[in-house]
């Protein structure tokens, strides 16, 4: 449980903006990369994920934590927006919190095996759902940027 929860904070609160009482992580930083940036990010979200699973989390509990990762994953791809919902949303943290349910309240139980590769495709389908998403918009500035060298 501690690894998970130190992963989770590098993810989502390690830092703060000074001044403020707004915190980020790895993921935000990560955001600011486009394409690559939201697939490193959500392949970490992955990994907590499965090792919930792993440990023998209930179905139920790993498609939620599996919803909040995807909810993150498809909005972070929005230029901007989906950085400043990164900062608010923290998918890893409200995952940890449904670990925590799961470990300390011992709620959640039940075999989560038979939904691993299911998690996988999913994962696998969002991630090519962000390589797309990406691909289009690079397609389109780099258009716009053709056609203004061209004038």
């Amino acid at each position: 449980m501690r690894w998970v929860d130190q992963f989770s904070r590098l993810l989502d609160t390690k830092y703060r903006i000074p001044g403020t009482r707004i915190r980020f992580g790895l993921d935000f930083l990560l955001g600011l990369l486009p394409g690559a940036g939201d697939g490193l990010s959500l392949a970490m979200s992955g990994i907590l994920i499965a090792t919930m699973a792993k440990n023998g989390a209930s179905s139920r509990l790993v498609l939620r934590m599996l919803g909040n990762v995807v909810v993150d994953a498809i909005v972070g791809t929005i230029p901007i927006a989906g950085n400043v919902f990164d900062l608010f949303f923290r998918a890893n943290t409200r995952n940890l919190d449904l670990m925590r349910e799961f470990y300390v309240e011992e709620k959640h139980k039940g075999s989560a095996w038979p939904i691993l590769l299911g998690i996988f495709v999913v994962l696998a389908t969002v991630f090519a759902i962000v390589l797309v998403i990406v691909a289009a918009i690079f397609a389109r500035v780099w258009d716009w940027l053709t056609s203004i060298g061209a004038s």
